[in-house]
């Protein structure tokens, strides 16, 4: 026989395929024995039919495709016989999935199977049905399935409720047909029939409230029987799992019973007692008994429970905090963690058991627990908790110090009631984890001090030792050199000396001693350094036997490749050098911070962070942004922005450069408008002013602007009150003249219409000072041609390079209606290459029209002959 032939049996394929030494061997071997199954199936072979979808089968699970069979298996599903309904049925289930067009075909299949005599066949059916049934067989085939329900056979009840459960989860509606059927599933012996039914009360209850509340009248008290008899029955061999008897049945009810107690206080009074009986008399020495009790507790805590039956809950968790075996303290941690809600005071009485967690060597366990102990903290035990927590700080490994010194220093600023406390603690979680922290938590810190009169020798001496111990945590060092920056001479003069401090001495050397030794250490970054020199500047004043040795330390850095701190080192020495008669009054001691204002802005920080996020992922490609009239400030864009490279509604994304190309441009640097309102303006305003050579365009919607035939440098961009203009020139070559008339003067010049749309006029008249022919002066008139007023009016307009333009104010930002007013607005053009080249101009006019924006923009080229 060939080997390959449809007649070949299904143990000879899978050997010929798992002979294949190679992925391309067995594509072969699949593609000859499909090219074989092909060939049966088209010659209608009934012998092999059942053999073909058996390898299709085993080809499936390969991977490979097999949607040929769907029909072979139809096929074999109308066949008589039990064997090739059985096959028919696997390969259906295997083969197709809901999604199938052909498994409407089947329908009527299933139907009669589903009456069939031979309760082997009708199971088939139950199987296929409860596993491949969509909505459309949902609703044709549920009577057929809610009458097997009330059968006598258990395998058949059993399997028509597993199909039911699938039935109501794809048509909802279809629960109050299965209430009553569930509710006689209840009143079975036979315990597969009692899982199942218990399982279809639970669907029942999540899809329908009048289900449920059926379920609650009739069969509360059957369940608590169900559950009272399987806790007290003898020793069944075939139910009993670990000296337990049927683990299963006993956490299904219990899932049942809290979904029938949930906001219902009569039944959670009548299962009270059954709820303490299994969690009284459970065992906890195998799983069995831990899955059992953790389901009781989840019941206890899911109802109206008494408050003894929640203290009895609540303790049985504290057990499993005590078991080996680490899942099982998982899941306690996490119940606990919802506990706190219920009865937090329960759960402080495991607060010994719950911080040895903090400790333990899982990461999950002891994140878990660090939150909950987080949870835990209150007035009363934030001190001995905070002092578990930092004595485990010193020992605990490094890539757990971050979250629990953020978690410490969040317990510290919550519930710290005194400055010394507060400011003990936090030097101690600096000393420990400086280098963990975030930038907020010594800022914090700084601020406390500040604002602590009181305590600005006993935090500078404090912060002083503990940098002799622990020099090596950034945090500390800032928050040390900024104190000893500002109250240096109290930790010399020892100012402000507590009762509780040990006396000790420290000279003006010492103080400097440290700035140095920061300054010189391999592993300070240049913000502590910037600081050291600030420092340093002070204490200069301070101390003025120092000065000298300052000079020489600050002296060092003036050659630093560091452009911050070369900076500082130049500005500092010149200070020190040449302006001692105001050295004093500039490095007077920093003002008190507000702590209140501090506090604010740092809850709101991070809210405010999430919603500029949003705010930007949902801000349109043509949105704008406000912007003071006049004022040409483009939204962040990278330099391929600069260069025209991308199109004007494109997207792209930010860069830290943005700020240096916008310092260079001078943009956004200027004061507002003499009318002080804000206007209007495309997110990519710099993108769209620099692309020149578009025509005017009389459109008011956004307009993609890719052409730059005429003009390819990178343009001034203009900003009222000022008598400059920054250019930068980053491409080379601009076209040639197009015909100007060179040194063509006139002493009167036409007006011209500039731009016109539909709902906008703007007009341009010239004057010139026949001394100064390059110098135009350009006189703009905007009219509102619409029947809307416009509001945040803004114009804005930008030159190629050999011409620099000077904008100033409009005298409004409203323009009203139809006509009835305009708005002036003057600006000077000073053409470089006059008589060489025209002027040409690039604008854009923003505003709203109903609290709606606006743009339209376009390019003026029609300039009077001589400008």
């Amino acid at each position: 026989m060939n080997p390959f032939s449809s007649g070949t049996r299904l143990r000879d394929m899978i050997k010929a395929i798992r002979a294949c030494k190679t992925a391309a061997e067995e594509r072969a071997v699949v593609r000859k024995e499909c090219a074989a199954i092909r060939s049966s199936i088209s010659e209608n072979d009934q012998d092999y039919r059942h053999r073909n979808i058996a390898k299709l089968m085993f080809i499936h699970m390969l991977g490979y495709p097999t949607h040929f069979g769907q029909m072979e298996c139809l096929k074999l599903i109308a066949s008589a016989g039990f064997p090739e309904k059985r096959i028919g049925y696997l390969g259906l289930m295997l083969l197709l999935d809901e999604r199938q067009e052909v498994l409407m075909l089947v329908t009527n299949s299933l139907k009669q199977d589903l009456g069939h005599t031979n309760q082997y066949i009708v199971g088939l059916a139950l199987c296929a049905l409860g596993n491949i049934c969509s909505a459309e067989m949902a609703r044709d085939l549920a009577p057929e399935v809610e009458r097997l329900l009330l059968t006598r056979d258990p395998n058949i009840k059993k399997k028509a409720a597993l199909c039911s459960i699938r039935i109501i989860r794809k048509v909802p509606d279809l629960a109050e047909n299965f209430s009553s059927p569930a509710t006689s599933l209840l009143k079975e012996k036979h315990h597969g029939v009692l899982i199942a039914g218990v399982q279809l009360c639970i669907d029942l209850c999540k899809v329908s409230e009048d289900a449920r509340n059926h379920l609650r009248k009739n069969c509360t008290e059957g369940l608590v029987r169900i559950l009272k008899d399987v806790c007290n029955s003898p020793y069944a061999p075939e139910y009993d799992i670990a000296g337990i008897t049927d683990p299963f049945l006993h956490i299904r009810v219990l899932r049942l019973l809290r979904m029938l107690g949930q906001g219902d206080a009569d039944t959670s009074e009548y299962i009270n007692d059954i709820l303490a009986q299994v969690a009284s008399k459970t065992e906890s020495n195998k799983n069995a008994g831990n899955a059992i009790l953790y389901e009781c507790v989840e019941t206890i805590m899911g109802i109206e429970a008494t408050s003894g039956l929640r203290v009895l809950a609540i303790n049985i968790l504290g057990r499993f905090l005590s078991n080996r075996d680490n899942n099982i303290r998982y899941v306690a941690l996490n119940m606990l963690m919802k506990a706190i809600a219920v009865d937090s005071q329960a759960v402080q009485r495991h607060r010994t058991t719950i911080l040895e967690c903090v400790k333990d060597a899982d990461a999950s366990i002891r994140k878990r627990a660090l939150e909950l102990i987080f949870l835990l903290v209150n007035d009363t035990n934030a001190k001995p908790l905070t002092k578990e927590l930092i004595d485990y700080l010193e020992v605990s490994d490094q890539d757990f110090k971050g979250d629990l010194a953020a978690k410490i220093c969040s317990i510290i600023e919550k519930f710290s009631q005194e400055k010394k406390w507060y400011i003990d603690q936090m030097v101690k979680v600096l000393s420990l984890a400086g280098n963990y922290v975030k930038d907020d938590v010594w800022h914090a810190l700084i601020v406390a001090i500040s604002n602590a009169p009181d305590f600005h020798g006993y935090s500078v001496r404090s912060l002083y030792k503990a940098f002799q111990l622990s020099s090596e945590q950034v945090s500390l060092v800032r928050v040390t050199v900024w104190c000893i920056g500002e109250y240096g001479e109290m930790l010399v003069n020892n100012v402000g000396v507590l009762q509780v401090e040990e006396p000790m001495t420290v000279t003006e050397s010492d103080a400097v001693d440290v700035m140095e030794s920061c300054l010189m250490h391999h592993s300070t970054d240049i913000t502590t350094q910037s600081m050291c020199l600030i420092a340093l500047l002070k204490l200069s004043s301070r101390f003025p036997p120092t000065s000298g040795r300052v000079k020489e330390i600050i002296t060092v850095h003036i050659g630093s490749v560091v452009l911050e701190l070369q900076q500082r080192a130049i500005e500092f020495n010149s200070i020190i050098q040449r302006h001692q008669n105001i050295k004093s009054s500039l490095v007077e001691r920093m003002p008190v911070l507000d702590e209140s204002t501090f506090i604010s802005k740092r809850a709101g920080s991070s809210q405010a962070n999430i919603s500029t996020e949003k705010s930007n992922q949902q801000l349109p490609s043509g949105a704008s942004l406000k912007l003071s009239n006049g004022v040409a400030k483009p939204a962040a864009s990278p330099l391929v922005d600069l260069l025209d490279l991308s199109l004007d509604d494109t997207p792209v994304p930010t860069s830290t450069s943005n700020d240096f190309l916008h310092d260079l441009l001078d943009v956004g640097l200027t004061n507002s408008s003499s009318s002080g309102v804000a206007s209007a303006s495309g997110t990519d305003i710099l993108l769209d002013l620099l692309s020149i050579g578009t025509p005017v365009q009389s459109n008011t919607t956004h307009e993609n602007d890719s052409s730059n035939k005429g003009f390819n440098d990178i343009l001034p961009i203009a900003k009222p009150n000022t008598a400059t203009v920054q250019e930068v020139d980053l491409l080379d070559g601009l076209a040639s003249s197009n015909g100007s008339l060179p040194g063509a003067q006139s002493p009167v010049y036409p007006s011209i219409t500039a731009f016109q749309s539909s709902t906008l006029k703007i007009t341009f008249s010239f004057t010139k000072q026949p001394d100064k022919p390059q110098v135009t002066q350009i006189h703009a008139t905007f009219m509102n041609l619409s029947s809307e007023a416009y509001t945040d009016f803004i114009f804005q307009a930008a030159v190629p390079k050999f011409i620099q333009l000077h904008l100033d104010p409009a005298n409004s930002n409203h323009l009203p209606a139809s006509g009835n007013g305009t708005i002036t607005q003057n600006f000077t053009i000073t053409n470089s290459q006059h008589g060489q080249k025209p002027l040409a101009v690039r604008i854009r006019i923003g505003y709203k029209v109903n609290n709606q924006e606006r743009l339209e923009q376009g390019q003026i080229n029609n300039f009077p002959p001589g400008l």
